[in-house]
């Protein structure tokens, strides 16, 4: 393939609407790629984790393997979030030092799954978000209203997740 063929191959496929899981936390519709997507699953015990910041809700079991939960609420910097009926689970794939790692994301509910055109994605607002605007790839309009797209790559950071975690157990142990 030339280069010529390959920067049009490119070119076609940034026109192409990508999929996103949406759900809610609270009255907002955030968005992530359903490609970063594992599962959902429902809402169940957890264990609690000591020392660990207010974002961690705990640890699951899923199929042998211990799967951190983080309330997505706690880690935008809210209140942590009221388990209801819909409450579940998203597991995510995140990635620490290279390897890929399971993360449960505790949502209030899900909704569906979307297409968006890249030409529907507007960049984050400057301000006026509930959410750091590092969090937020873009803005997706989906009829006729705005959908936040997270950037997992900095909201869901597993490295700066990790070191607020110790940051959490150094300050209790001193």
């Amino acid at each position: 393939m030339s280069k010529q063929q390959a920067a049009t191959a490119a070119a076609a496929a940034a026109d192409v609407p990508a999929q996103y899981l949406t759900f809610t936390l609270g009255d907002e519709v955030f968005a992530m790629d359903i490609r970063t997507v594992r599962e959902i699953i429902q809402y169940g015990p957890m264990t609690t984790v000591p020392l660990m910041p207010g974002f961690v809700r705990g640890v699951i079991n899923l199929r042998g393997a211990v799967v951190p939960v983080i309330d997505l609420q706690a880690r935008f910097g809210r209140r942590a979030a009221a388990v209801g009926k819909k409450t579940c689970i998203v597991i995510f794939d995140g990635v620490r030092d290279g390897e890929r790692v399971e993360l449960g994301l505790l949502v209030d509910a899900v909704s569906e799954v979307i297409e968006i055109a890249p030409d529907q994605i507007e960049p984050p607002p400057n301000f006026g978000t509930a959410v750091r605007r590092d969090f937020i790839r873009g803005m997706g309009k989906v009829a006729g209203r705005f959908v936040i797209i997270l950037e997992p790559d900095k909201a869901l950071d597993v490295d700066e997740m990790a070191q607020l975690c110790e940051s959490a157990q150094d300050a209790i142990a001193a």
